[in-house]
């Protein structure tokens, strides 16, 4: 007999990572995927914050963790297998962006976007990959970006365009490679939502750039991602991997 349609998207038993759970996408991903039935391990750079964040996801394990660092990367996926067990699923959430024109940007300030962004990104997916292999399947998210489909052009910021590039081709590539084992992989790709990270840009004039960008003319509410984690982290996706999926308001379509 198939499954309820709300059972579908459920994760009760479930033990996911979030990485950059601090604040922002990855509070709030960590709180909805709690919502949802998994336990969740969260890791960031702020450790008061990310303790605070656990406040709001009963079960939740903290763990510091700077993603560019292989030890601390090594540390966090030990601590969610020493103490649950397995992980079943991976938020790939941690970045950084920085607006600049290419012709000014700094070679090694390029270099860390990337780190943060793809590198750590990698390490990360191939850390939990062996377990969940050989627990036959798993599902990964890796955070990308509408600017890793398309350029920014007006909002010049190379290293991130190209590091969420590479995001969403990666998550292609390690699809097809883990696949046969059950281990899904795909992208989420947020347009504009206020966070950290865009505040900036969330001024009058920035505001109305972005609406007259978009079709839906508004910016994205935080609770507009969750129903595209919880599709891509739970069974409801179980037969779709190595998608780059927009949460844009059509951004992407003119």
């Amino acid at each position: 007999m198939a499954p309820e349609p709300k059972a579908l998207f459920g994760l009760d038993g479930a033990v996911a990572v979030v990485t950059g759970a601090s604040s922002g996408l990855g509070a709030r991903f960590a709180e909805v995927l709690t919502a949802a039935g998994a336990t969740v391990v969260l890791a960031g750079r702020r450790e008061s914050r990310l303790h605070a964040v656990a406040q709001q996801c009963p079960g939740s394990v903290a763990v510091a963790c700077d993603v560019t660092v292989d030890a601390d990367r090594r540390r966090l996926v030990a601590t969610a297998a020493d103490t649950f067990g397995r992980v079943d699923v991976l938020v790939n959430n941690a970045g950084v962006s920085g607006v600049v024109p290419a012709v000014e940007q700094d070679v090694d300030e390029f270099a860390s976007t990337v780190a943060v962004n793809l590198t750590a990104t990698f390490a990360l997916c191939q850390l939990v990959a062996p377990g969940m292999l050989d627990n036959g399947g798993g599902s990964i998210v890796n955070i990308a970006s509408i600017y890793g489909m398309v350029g920014s052009g007006s909002l010049p910021q190379a290293a991130y365009a190209a590091s969420k590039g590479g995001v969403v081709n990666l998550t292609r590539e390690l699809s097809a490679q883990w696949a046969a084992g059950g281990v899904r992989v795909n992208a989420l790709c947020p347009g504009w939502f206020r966070s950290e990270m865009t505040e900036e840009m969330f001024d009058d004039k920035g505001i109305s750039l972005i609406t007259s960008r978009t079709p839906m003319r508004r910016t994205g509410e935080p609770n507009k991602r969750d129903g595209a984690l919880l599709f891509l982290a739970s069974a409801a996706s179980s037969y779709v991997t190595g998608i780059a999926l927009p949460v844009d308001g059509g951004y992407l379509t003119i």
